[in-house]
């Protein structure tokens, strides 16, 4: 079959999209009037930060040596948060093309992703980029991809940015990355690898075929969830949807089949013909296992099930979060979200204020804890701090924790090891790649690097600093649990867990942003943080002040008295009853305490 299914892979920002936007241009996928830079990226997200978010996917049409090709394009993302992404599009994958930066050189997603990639077995063809660059270190980037990769091809030399080297890897992409296997005549046995919800379509689901075809018509089932669905149309994934009559085997591409309820989709499904016998499952979706919790409630009340559709229909252009209803006291009903990482968080964020103009409101983020409860023989795991017990029948608390590999240029390699050991790290192995770099592996609490780490790290290595982790085992912490209290009243959302050593600096810097940004009553509001049921720190907002003996020009000194002697009545009513209203600028400030 003169069929080619690859992606590209990197680290961020070693230009995948670029490499992606000139093979559109070489093979004329696009024609050069519509072409413009990051073309596949189509979140404004994605625009604006410079980085890719979501696996895009591209079917090109292309004459080589007189035979006609047809290649199907998947472009990843390279941040550590979005690695989910880049296994969806491996699945679907026979080859790859793994892109190195000749100014930097292999970094620690590269080297997590040409893992992965061996993983599924895949042919991976190296590129190193940015060879126009005064600072490409072409040779030693070369011997990088030999040493540290295991990789032994040679690479092809590219500029993306120029057009240098493009006719080299397409020719690479049809050389040299194996035709899809399957049987064209066998059942039907296709991958769900993606999908999104269309408002007049309902699902539309994207698919790999491994075995077999679907065709319109076609009755197929959802072997995860048993559902059948009949299929509505098919078609290929272009800059836009076009549709044909069949998809056949080692194609890729969309099927709608009147799919409303999305619960249905699952990221990994096989998908059969109906009274077919069931598949050997040739190959799945690696499991989701968010690292990240943190709570979304609506400003809004009434907004509660705007919120829940919107998660729903992300959730399905993105499998890699989880969400299930919650309640808090002081925010009413929401969502505990589970997500792969902080950018994770931000991103889903930003895309339910933006793209479905919802006013949000997200608590700290936080990992799952295991505790052993003292009447109890069993550990249970939490991972929202407003359910963890009282400590006084707490046991013992285990924490997560984290492989982090970071390679980093040798001048600041103390200044990386001085920051993983303020965060609880400990270093497993040093060792050096080059001459120029150095690779460090450190076991670090997951909830060190939840918040402002990736900044941090980036800030001592002047940004030549490059991260990546993966989950390691979980360890018993002197961990405690702050519990902030407004106004005499325990906020559950503003729930923290520290380690004992870091209680009382922790406890301090929530009482200076409460403080900040809490704007002041007609009372005075009491702020404190508790934790072992004392109170470690305090502080109060002070009364806003109305000068009651203004109208008082004269008279007797009784009639003053008797007028403060009632405001001090009223002030003390009002602390009894009034309510403190929380503005949204505490919580958002909440979630950068380090």
């Amino acid at each position: 079959m003169n069929i080619r299914n690859f992606c590209i892979i990197a680290h961020i920002d070693h230009g995948k999209s670029t490499l992606a936007d000139r093979i559109l241009e070489y093979t004329n996928a696009v024609p050069k009037e519509q072409m413009k830079p990051q073309i596949l990226d189509r979140i404004f997200l994605e625009k604006e930060r410079g980085i890719t978010i979501k696996t895009k996917t591209v079917r090109i049409n292309y004459n080589f040596n007189n035979e006609n090709y047809i290649l199907n394009l998947i472009d990843t993302p390279g941040h550590v948060d979005f690695s989910y992404e880049v296994s969806r599009a491996l699945m679907a994958c026979e080859g790859t093309l793994l892109v190195v930066d000749a100014s930097q050189g292999v970094e620690a997603q590269t080297l997590a992703n040409v893992f992965l990639a061996k993983k599924y077995n895949l042919k991976i063809i190296p590129i190193i980029n940015k060879i126009d660059l005064p600072v490409a270190n072409i040779e030693e980037t070369d011997k990088q991809i030999k040493n540290i990769l295991q990789i032994y091809s040679k690479p092809i030399l590219v500029s993306a940015k120029n057009g240098i080297g493009i006719d080299e890897v397409i020719n690479s992409i049809i050389t040299e990355i194996p035709s899809p296997a399957g049987n064209i005549n066998s059942d039907l046995e296709a991958v769900v690898f993606d999908s999104f919800y269309d408002p007049y379509k309902g699902v539309i689901v994207f698919v790999r075929v491994f075995n077999g075809r679907i065709k319109v018509g076609q009755k197929i089932i959802f072997f995860s969830v048993n559902k059948e669905y009949e299929i509505l149309e098919t078609g290929y994934i272009c800059l836009k949807l076009i549709s044909s009559t069949e998809l056949t085997c080692g194609e890729v591409g969309y099927i709608i089949a009147g799919i409303k309820n999305i619960g249905d989709i699952k990221i990994g499904d096989i998908i059969i013909e109906k009274d077919k016998p069931n598949p050997q499952k040739r190959i799945s979706c690696p499991q989701i296992k968010p690292f990240v919790f943190a709570g979304i409630y609506c400003i809004n009340p009434g907004d509660f099930n705007s919120l829940k559709n919107s998660l729903e229909k992300l959730h399905l252009t993105d499998a890699s979060f989880t969400f299930s209803p919650t309640n808090s006291i002081a925010l009413g009903p929401g969502f505990h979200c589970g997500f792969l990482g902080s950018l994770h968080l931000e991103i889903i964020k930003e895309r339910l204020e933006r793209e479905y103009n919802l006013g949000i409101i997200v608590t700290s983020p936080n990992v799952v804890y295991r505790i052993k409860q003292k009447n109890n023989s069993y550990v249970k795991e939490i991972d929202n701090p407003a359910k963890f017990p009282d400590s006084s029948e707490i046991d013992y608390i285990e924490e997560p924790y984290i492989k982090a590999t970071i390679i980093s240029p040798n001048e600041y390699s103390s200044s990386v090891i001085e920051l993983c050991k303020s965060k609880r790290g400990k270093v497993l192995e040093i060792k050096q790649l080059d001459t120029n770099h150095i690779l460090m592996d450190f076991e670090m609490p997951l909830s060190e690097i939840i918040v402002g780490f990736y900044d941090s790290l980036k800030s001592v290595s002047k940004g030549y600093a490059s991260f990546d982790y993966k989950p390691g085992e979980y360890k018993k912490s002197e961990l405690v649990k702050l519990e902030v209290c407004v106004n005499k009243e325990i906020i559950d959302a503003f729930s923290y867990i520290v380690h004992e050593s870091k209680m009382h600096t922790v406890a301090q810097k929530l009482i200076e942003k409460l403080k900040a940004t809490i704007p002041r009553h007609l009372f005075q509001i009491p702020l404190q943080i508790m934790a072992k049921n004392r109170i470690i720190a305090r502080d109060d907002i002070y009364a806003l002040r109305k000068d009651v003996l203004a109208k008082c020009y004269g008279g007797d000194v009784t009639r003053k008295r008797k007028l403060l002697e009632k405001q001090k009545e009223g002030k003390k009513r009002m602390k009894q009853f009034g309510r403190v209203e929380i503005p949204q600028e505490t919580f958002f400030s909440l979630l950068k305490i380090d």
